[in-house]
């Protein structure tokens, strides 16, 4: 479908993203006001050929994420432009109003995040700055191949509804980390070396060399150490730092998949289940994300992430879990309304219309459909019978299965808001939930930490920055500032 969009679309100088505003469209705009939503019939967002985009689309390719050489996204040679365009330019679009989760660049080959930083944009950003990437063809009905983004979203043609979604903000790279223009891991690692030779270690030194560079300039540090001085880099850091600052190094060094796989294994096997963390983790990533972590999961632990989960789960929840761990989910971009009127209904006869819950319904829907589908789906059954889908779990399950399903649909309905509320709720009261800290903060600081810390700012009344400055000390709180990237 080749939409013109109303006043033609004269990019500025900048290329790629357009104008201020453009695409994604904000986070903060779900669910839209009642009766913004659906914008159309049609397609979702509006791109010309649907998705996939075309043969260059996404997922970008059949290797894990972040590739090896190079990492996400589709690079034109070099990689992708060390200096974000203008504002922004690469990295994950919310799709839909809320980010992509993918870890982006931290998504080491895979599917940058959707799900993680930067994620994929659902239909990769074409060519990064102004012009196709290598190897996609421009996109039919644009010029120049950028999706014309239309700042407010005023309505795509085809009975899209006046009111925008929400305010217009630039969007473009949502992540707070950017690639350190002319980063070489050989040069890096002679940093490494020093700060960590003799007697002492800089710490300074290696919070400003890690907490300057993005995952996929990161991660091949560990190769360029091991080459250049026969040692692990990994057991190096662990000899020299001690306790949450050493977990956070660590956790940054490694790729995207390999972090996530490491921590549902530990969520699995360490003193109790974190299902909190398998549900963060298996909700917010990608279908390529997904099955990239298997994979690694399989090869590092010698069993399966599904036969690990069933083995420590039981019920609903387990099959709950099951089913995100599949990596199967629909990412069609285009929402069909009437479809979404008819899943609202199928949850609220399988809910509040019911004696009893019928859990496999609300499995169904909210673990196979696409995510801009489901958004449409929770905006129709709060008209359909005036309740938000939260409490309408709420008030028909209860313990894991519960808190399982009201986390999938607050991480889908806004992702920047449902990691906010993790980051608050890791540093609220007595102790410091660390593992979730660090998690969070690794793995959306090249996705969406822009959009956190403005959710953040508006939900809790202080900037995130404030809150981690407040409840962590020390080296480990200057290096989740630096992933934090500023104060608001």
């Amino acid at each position: 479908i080749s939409y013109k969009l109303p006043g033609g679309y004269s990019p500025q100088a900048g290329g790629y993203p357009p104008q201020a505003g453009g695409y994604p469209p904000q986070a903060a705009g779900y669910p839209p006001q009642p009766g913004a939503y659906p914008p159309q019939a049609g397609g979702y967002p509006p791109q010309a050929g649907g998705y996939p985009p075309q043969a260059g689309g996404y997922p970008t390719q059949a290797g894990g994420y972040p590739p090896q050489a190079g990492g996400y996204p589709p690079q034109q040679a070099g990689g992708y432009p060390s200096i974000p365009p203008a504002q922004g330019g690469w990295g994950g679009a919310p799709v839909g109003g809320m980010l992509i989760t993918s870890f982006s660049p931290f998504q080491p080959g895979g599917g940058m995040p959707q799900g993680y930083p930067g994620g994929p944009a659902p239909c990769p950003p074409q060519g990064y700055p102004g012009g196709p990437a290598p190897g996609q063809q421009p996109m039919p009905g644009y010029p120049g191949g950028a999706p014309a983004p239309n700042p407010s979203m005023p309505g795509y043609g085809g009975g899209a509804p006046a009111t925008p979604h929400s305010p217009a903000i630039n969007r473009g790279y949502r992540g707070a980390i950017k690639d350190h223009p002319g980063a070489d891991p050989l040069r890096d690692v002679e940093v490494l070396r020093k700060a960590m030779k003799g007697f002492g270690t800089d710490e300074s030194a290696i919070i400003e060399l890690l907490g300057s560079r993005t995952s996929k300039q990161r991660v091949p540090m560990v190769a360029a150490y091991k080459t250049t001085y026969g040692k692990d880099l990994f057991h190096d850091l662990k000899s020299e730092l001690t306790g949450s600052f050493e977990k956070l190094a660590i956790a940054m060094l490694q790729t995207p998949a390999k972090f996530d796989a490491s921590e549902l294994k530990e969520a699995i096997s360490g003193a109790g289940t974190d299902e909190a963390c398998l549900i963060e983790i298996l909700s917010s990533r990608s279908n390529a994300e997904i099955r990239e972590i298997n994979q690694i999961y399989k090869h590092e632990y010698g069993k399966t992430l599904e036969d690990s989960i069933s083995n420590d789960t039981s019920g609903h929840f387990r099959r709950l879990l099951v089913s995100l761990c599949q990596g199967n989910r629909d990412e069609r971009e285009q929402v069909d309304i009437n479809m979404a009127k008819q899943d609202a209904q199928k949850l609220y006869a399988a809910g509040e219309n019911k004696v009893g819950t019928d859990e496999s319904q609300f499995n169904a829907i909210l673990c196979a459909r696409s995510k801009p589908h489901l958004r449409a789906v929770f905006h129709e059954y709060q008209q359909m019978c005036g309740r938000d889908i939260v409490k309408s779990i709420c008030r028909e399950m209860s313990g894991d299965v519960e808190d399982g399903m009201v986390a999938v649909v607050k991480c889908i309905r806004n992702t920047p808001e449902y990691f906010a509320e993790r980051l608050h709720k890791a540093m609220a009261g007595a102790g410091t939930k660390d593992r979730t800290l660090i998690r969070v903060m690794v793995t959306r600081s090249e996705v969406d930490m822009l959009d956190i810390r403005q959710v953040y700012q508006q939900t809790y009344g202080k900037s995130l920055y404030t809150a981690i400055s407040g409840d962590t000390s020390g080296d480990y709180k200057k290096m989740l500032l630096k992933l934090c990237g500023g104060s608001d």
